[in-house]
Formats: C-alpha cells, sequence, structure tokens
C-alpha cells in the first residue's frame, strides 16, 4: 500500500523511503546521521528478545506487542527507536471501574526498534523495575498512593491485588547520559529509571516514591485511566514537560462536564520547582491529549484525538490532529499554597471555568496553539488506528507517529481481536509523517 502524504495541492508519494538527515532533537540533541525513514513501518517483535504472543484467552492471542504508547530516538542512534507500553493487556470487566488483566503479571517495559530495509525490528525490552531492582507489574496502586478506584480482576474473574510500585506507563523520554523518564496514568507518577529500567526516582504528589519528591496535590484528582498521558523533556535537558489526557475530576466529575481545560506541568529536575499551565481542547468529547513533544524549551506539539478508527467514510467527522503550543505568555496557574483543589477564582477551580471566555474574565491566558497536522486529511490512505499515541520530533520538517495496539485485543468482560476497518487485527506501526511547515 503506498502512503501519500499531502501539501496543499501537492502530493508526495512515498513509495520507498524518505531520505531525511536527522538535526538537533528535543530529547536528542545529538542525531546527525543520514537515516531512511519509510512512509510506515511496522513494529515487529520476531520473538528473539521476548516471546511474540503473551497468552490466549478463550481462543484469543494476546499479542506481545503495545508498544506504542510513546516514542522517543535514541541520542547516539538515528535508526533506533524506543518505544513505551502500558500497564499491560487488559479489557473493561462488566461492574463500573473495573479491570480484566490478561497477564496480571506482566511488567511494563521499554522497546528497542531498530529501523532497517522498511521496518522496526525489536532488539531489546528495558522492564521497569523499583529501586531495589525488582520487576513491577501494571496493577493498580492503593488508595491514597496513586490508586484511581479501579478494581483488577484475572480473568477467572479473581479479584487482584494492588501494587505500591504498580505503573500504568504513557509517556517517555529520554536523557542525554541514556536514562529515562516516564510518567503514568495512576498518581500521576513521574518516574525516573536507569538504561536499564531500575528506579532512581518516583515523584508523585503524595511524596511516597522514591526520594519523595512532589508534585502539586491537585493532580492526584485525574479522572482514573485519563492521567499524565505525554511527558517530555525540554532541549535544554533541566525541565520535564508532563500534560494530563483530561481535565482533571476537580472537585468532581459532575462539576467540570464540558470542561476544555486540562493542564501542562513543568518540572525542573535540578530544583523540583513547578508550574502549571491551561491547554484547551478542542472538543469536551475527545479522549483528549495522548502526547506531548518538545520543540524549543518554551514550544511543543501534542497530539488530541477521538476514539475512533479513519476510513474514507469516516474522515471528516473522526478527530486525530497535532498541533503547536507555546508556554511563553501563558498564565502559571500555580497554587502557592499547594491545597488539593489547587488554585480557585472566584470560588472554583481552573477546570469548573470550562471555557477560553471564562478563562479571560478571571484574568488567565492558556498556552497558544497552532494546527500543524490533521491526521485524517494530511495521510492517505487515511490513518486507520484509534490510538494515535505516541509523537517524536525527528526534524522540524518530520514527524514519527506511533499508535497503541493495545496487544491486539479489546472488549468488555470477554475478551476479543481488536480489529482495524479492513479486518485485521491491530498492531504498532509508526508513521513518518513530513510536515507542511517546519516547526522551527
Amino acid at each position: 500500500m503506498k502512503y501519500h502524504y499531502l501539501s496543499g495541492a501537492l502530493a508526495m508519494t512515498l513509495t520507498a523511503a524518505l531520505t531525511i538527515t536527522a538535526c538537533s532533537d528535543v530529547d536528542n540533541p545529538t542525531i546527525t546521521a543520514v537515516v531512511n525513514y519509510p512512509a510506515v513501518a511496522d513494529a515487529v517483535n520476531p520473538g528473539t528478545a521476548t516471546p511474540a504472543v503473551l497468552t490466549t484467552v478463550n481462543g484469543v492471542p494476546i499479542n506481545n506487542g503495545g508498544f506504542g504508547s510513546s516514542i522517543v530516538a535514541d541520542p547516539a542512534d538515528a535508526s533506533v527507536f524506543y518505544m513505551l507500553t502500558d500497564r499491560g493487556p487488559n479489557i473493561d470487566g462488566t461492574t463500573a471501574n473495573s479491570k480484566v488483566f490478561a497477564v496480571p503479571s506482566f511488567t511494563p517495559q521499554i522497546g528497542k526498534f531498530r529501523l532497517r530495509n522498511g521496518q522496526l525490528t525489536l532488539e531489546r525490552i528495558i522492564e521497569l523495575k523499583n529501586s531495589d531492582g525488582v520487576k513491577i507489574t501494571g496493577l493498580p496502586n492503593p488508595v491514597n498512593q496513586g490508586g484511581t478506584g479501579e478494581t483488577a480482576y484475572d480473568v477467572s474473574g479473581k479479584v487482584l491485588s494492588t501494587s505500591v510500585d504498580g505503573l500504568d506507563s504513557e509517556g517517555l523520554a529520554i536523557a542525554s547520559d541514556g536514562t529515562f523518564w516516564i510518567s503514568d496514568e495512576y498518581g500521576p507518577h513521574i518516574v525516573h529509571v536507569d538504561a536499564n529500567g531500575r528506579t532512581i526516582e518516583r515523584i508523585n504528589p503524595f511524596g511516597s516514591g522514591t526520594g519523595g519528591r512532589k508534585i502539586p496535590l491537585v493532580f492526584a484528582t485525574r479522572r482514573p485511566n485519563r492521567g499524565m498521558e505525554g511527558l517530555t523533556l525540554t532541549p535544554d535537558g533541566k525541565t520535564l514537560v508532563g500534560i494530563m489526557q483530561f481535565p482533571l475530576y476537580n472537585p468532581s466529575s459532575a462539576a467540570i462536564s464540558g470542561s476544555l481545560v486540562t493542564r501542562i506541568l513543568t518540572f525542573d529536575i535540578a530544583t523540583g520547582a513547578t508550574q502549571q499551565f491551561v491547554y484547551l481542547i478542542e472538543r469536551a468529547n475527545l479522549q483528549a491529549i495522548s502526547e506531548i513533544t518538545a520543540i524549543t524549551n518554551t514550544t511543543f506539539l501534542v497530539i488530541e484525538r477521538d476514539g475512533e478508527y479513519g476510513t474514507e467514510a469516516t474522515k471528516s467527522t473522526v478527530f486525530k490532529r497535532v498541533y503547536k503550543i507555546d508556554l511563553s505568555g501563558a498564565t502559571d496557574i500555580s497554587d502557592p499554597n499547594n491545597n488539593a483543589n489547587g488554585k480557585l477564582y472566584g470560588g472554583k477551580t481552573v477546570e469548573e471555568l470550562k471555557t477560553a471566555a471564562a478563562l479571560q474574565t478571571n484574568g488567565i491566558t492558556p498556552v497558544t496553539k497552532t494546527l500543524v497536522l490533521d491526521l485524517m486529511t494530511d495521510v492517505s490512505p487515511v490513518y486507520p488506528h484509534d490510538k494515535a499515541e505516541g509523537i517524536y520530533l525527528i526534524n522540524p520538517s518530520l514527524l514519527a507517529v506511533s499508535n497503541d495496539d493495545d496487544f491486539g485485543v479489546t472488549g468488555t468482560g470477554t475478551y476479543t481481536s481488536k480489529k482495524l476497518p479492513d479486518g485485521s487485527v491491530d498492531k504498532n506501526r509508526v508513521y513518518f509523517v513530513p510536515l507542511k511547515t517546519p516547526v522551527r
């Protein structure tokens, strides 16, 4: 299948490979090699680093994939990409706030993939571990330590124990020294791990992690399964920038219904100082923000999306867009008292203000945003996946986009294969998309 990238009336057909010289990048200032980037590359697990199939549930294979939650390039090798799994294969249960885990012992992990001959091949897995070097799981945290109120079950219906070390990993950044920073959807936690996945530091609103440092308490009001979905590192290597997937349930789900207000958090790695900014999502019914990647120390790309599959018939309504944002000039909404609901405006939380007009009335300027890419109109054939979750800026004119394939499964109460509109089982792919206009 040929992919055509559209730029105004001009379509550039990528039938084999696009030759790009990768240049100074966000988490990665040292890539200078020339690499042939195809229009799209399957991220393949050949079964050598880890089995290709984790298990089978009721005859449905649970693929050992799931590596599309986030993507970054290796600082020293432009042909190598690191891709992150989430907490492991799971589906919704039949009761509220329940999840059924196919492999409860699954360890969230980073896959090292090498781009060769138009394909990304898994060479190594880096399993995440606690500070003692013990492999962690993706099971929910206990109450007051990051728990979201979700109850985990195995496939036989047995309630599973919570885990203090559990992570629902979503965002990934790589530092110049080869260590990784990871954000998650439980705490939310921000975890620093070494090159082998062992925890160096774990930061959360409760101060309960390794090292004891904190982010503001208000982030503990995140909606279940809508935590800190995106994380990046500024090019100077000094600041982590995380973005929440959805408006916080602050003070409650009902109170923020229809709100467009999400939060961006900056975290100074050396001092622990934080700032918070408002990002306005386009529609309240979106699954919302999936990733953030840095352009400069103050400008970033962010992807917003719904949960629908793209087809020629649906592309006019399906929503998967990338925006350039700028923190310069945005209002820092941090609460100096670190109250559980954050700084209030006229007795309301920021999330309760809901709209741009209400923010303006209260003297709050959100980050600016400009559309850079629409996956429904700028890629042909239409981008088919429901979960465009990872983005990484290779150079000012080329963006890598990865999808979360959910280990090839879906369902409510019963595991079924997750299939794309063409009937094939979803799998991890990376699209290398030329941007119409360089972002810097």
